[in-house]
C-alpha cells in the first residue's frame, strides 16, 4: 500500500517536461486541453494519497483506531515510515488547502474590483475602455464577457495592431480559457510538481489565442507585431486584473512571435500521437496506482475491523 501511494507523488515531477513536449507537438488547443485533463487527474491523485497517508497514521493512534472500530492493529508498514508519512502528508496538506483559499481570495478580490469597473464603463458590442496611464488590455470572463483595454494601450497601437489585439482577446474568451488557467492555478496548490505545468497551460492558451486570432484576420505577421508592441508598451507595469483574466502580453512573448513568424510546420501524426500518449500513461499510472492504494487501504481496515478474513 505505501508503495503504491508513493507513485503518484512522484509521478508529478515528470509531467512538467512531459508537457512542454506536448505543446511543441500538438497543436495549441489538443495540447490546452490535453496537458489541462493530465493535470487534473495527477492533482486528484495526489491529494487522495495524501489524505490515504494521513487515515493510515491517524488510525495508529489507539483512540482513533477505537473510534474507527478496529478490533485489530492496522497491518501497515512500520511506524518509523507510516508516521512520519503522515505528519509529512498532513503538513503538505494543510499547507496545500490554505494557498489555495489565500489564492481563491485574492483572484475573487481581483475580479470583482476588475468586473465592477468595466460594469461601470459604456460598452462598445464586448469592448470596454478604461481610462488609464498605463496600457493594459485582457479578456475579463463573466456575463457578459469583456474585452478590457485601456486607453493608455490604444494610443500605443496602430488601427489594425487594436483589431488584431482585440481578435486575440476575443479568441480567449471563445475557448473559455480562463478556466483552463483556474484549474491550472488550483492544481498548482496541490502538489510542487505541478506548479511548472501552470506556466505551460497559460503557454498553451496563448498560443492557440494566437492562432485563433490569425486565422480571424488573415495576418499572423500583424498578430505578432500587435502582440509585441502591446508586451513592450506594458512592459514591467503594474498590472490590476485576475490571474485567470488571459492578456495577449503574458507568457513567453518572444517564443510566441517566433510560432507567428515560422513557416507552418510539417503534420508530424506519429509526434503528436507519442506526446499525447506520453500525457495519457503519466495519467493513467498515477490514477491506477492512487486507486489501488486507496483501495488496499481500505481493505486493510475492513481486516483490522474484523469484517473480513485473510
Amino acid at each position: 500500500m505505501i508503495l503504491l501511494l508513493t507513485v503518484p507523488l512522484l509521478v508529478p515531477f515528470a509531467l512538467g517536461p512531459l508537457a512542454r513536449r506536448c505543446l511543441d507537438r500538438l497543436t495549441p488547443v489538443a495540447a490546452l486541453w490535453s496537458v489541462t485533463l493530465a493535470l487534473v487527474v495527477l492533482a486528484g491523485a495526489s491529494v487522495a494519497a495524501l489524505g490515504a497517508f494521513v487515515l493510515t497514521g491517524l488510525l495508529k493512534v489507539p483512540l482513533l483506531a477505537g473510534l474507527g472500530d478496529l478490533v485489530h492493529p492496522l497491518r501497515t508498514a512500520s511506524d518509523l515510515v507510516v508516521l512520519p508519512a503522515a505528519a509529512a502528508a498532513t503538513g503538505a496538506l494543510t499547507v496545500g488547502a490554505w494557498t489555495v483559499v489565500r489564492s481563491a481570495v485574492r483572484q475573487l478580490r481581483a475580479f470583482r474590483t476588475a468586473r465592477s469597473q468595466a460594469d461601470r464603463r459604456p460598452a462598445a458590442g464586448d469592448l470596454c475602455v478604461i481610462e488609464s496611464p498605463h496600457p493594459d488590455a485582457y479578456a475579463l470572463p463573466g456575463r457578459p464577457h469583456r474585452i478590457v483595454v485601456t486607453t493608455a494601450m490604444l494610443r500605443s497601437l496602430g488601427a489594425d495592431e487594436r483589431e488584431a489585439l482585440f481578435a486575440h482577446e476575443r479568441a480567449h474568451n471563445a475557448g473559455g480559457h480562463h478556466r483552463f488557467l483556474v484549474v491550472a492555478e488550483l492544481a498548482a496548490h496541490c502538489h510542487p510538481g505541478l506548479r511548472t505545468v501552470r506556466a505551460t497551460v497559460a503557454l498553451a492558451a496563448e498560443r492557440a489565442a494566437d492562432e485563433a486570432a490569425a486565422l480571424a484576420v488573415g495576418d499572423r505577421r500583424l498578430i505578432a507585431r500587435a502582440i509585441t508592441r502591446a508586451a513592450l508598451a506594458t512592459g514591467e507595469a503594474r498590472r490590476e486584473r485576475p490571474g485567470f483574466a488571459p492578456a495577449a502580453t503574458t507568457g513567453p512573448v518572444p517564443q510566441r512571435v517566433a510560432a507567428l513568424l515560422a513557416a507552418a510546420p510539417r503534420h508530424r501524426p506519429r509526434a503528436a500521437a507519442l506526446a499525447a500518449l506520453l500525457l495519457a500513461v503519466c495519467a493513467a499510472v498515477s490514477a491506477g496506482a492512487s486507486g489501488a492504494g486507496v483501495v488496499s487501504f481500505h481493505h486493510e481496515v475492513e481486516v483490522a475491523q474484523g469484517e473480513e478474513a485473510r
